[in-house]
């Protein structure tokens, strides 16, 4: 997999993207976000900060970039049980 990217001036508006990642991956990542300060969600719709989803019997993170976008970590696919 590769994420591309675009130098531009112009406008980019705002996207979501969710990342599955393995669970050393996710302590790693999620270690990060919080020092670098970034506020992080369990649900999509920001309503509970500091918080992990566990949904599928994995975990799930959502946090904002400083350009406004949304990535999102999550250990097992939506959908897969737990």
């Amino acid at each position: 997999m590769t994420l591309d990217y675009l130098d531009t001036d112009g406008e980019i508006t705002s996207r979501h993207c969710a990342f599955l990642v393995s669970e050393d991956d996710f302590d790693a990542i999620s270690a990060r976000v919080r020092e670098a300060g970034l506020t992080y969600w369990a649900d999509p719709y920001h309503r509970r900060a500091g918080g992990t989803n566990h949904n599928d019997g994995g975990r799930d993170v959502r946090f904002e970039d400083p350009n406004g976008h949304n990535p999102e970590i999550l250990t097992r696919p939506y959908g897969s049980g737990g």
